[in-house]
């Protein structure tokens, strides 16, 4: 068993579109999954990601560390809540996305991937 492993972004062991303006670059680490994300502008999960799935919120489990641009949540309760660069986020099934502004989201993603959660794995 090894005690150390190293894998870099730069040279990720996948790399595409998860859905319409969200790209993903990941990486498997002794088992574990680790994604960076790139979520432009106009994204929403309602209209882009939301097709694909079937559901009408997102039904997964996020851990997210989040580098640059704004991204928010929503929960029918009312709940919302805007996440920044330097942000780490828990974010419960059952919510919808989306990004604020004009700039693009950058985050760590933990866990269960887009890519392979979207059943393109």
């Amino acid at each position: 068993m090894e005690l150390v492993e190293r894998k870099s972004f730069d040279a990720p062991d996948e790399a595409g579109e998860s859905y319409e303006k969200v790209h993903g670059d990941w990486i498997e680490l002794m088992g574990q999954d680790v994604g960076r994300m790139t979520v432009q502008p106009g994204w929403t999960w309602t209209q882009h990601s939301a097709p694909v799935d079937g559901t009408e919120r997102c039904e997964r489990f996020h851990v997210k560390l989040f580098i640059s641009g704004r991204f928010a949540v929503a929960y029918e309760d009312g709940t919302e809540v805007e996440f920044g660069p330097g942000d780490i986020a828990a974010i419960q099934p059952g919510h919808d996305a989306w990004v604020v502004g004009d700039e693009p989201v950058v985050y760590f993603s933990l866990g269960p991937l887009f890519k392979k959660a979207a059943g393109q794995a």
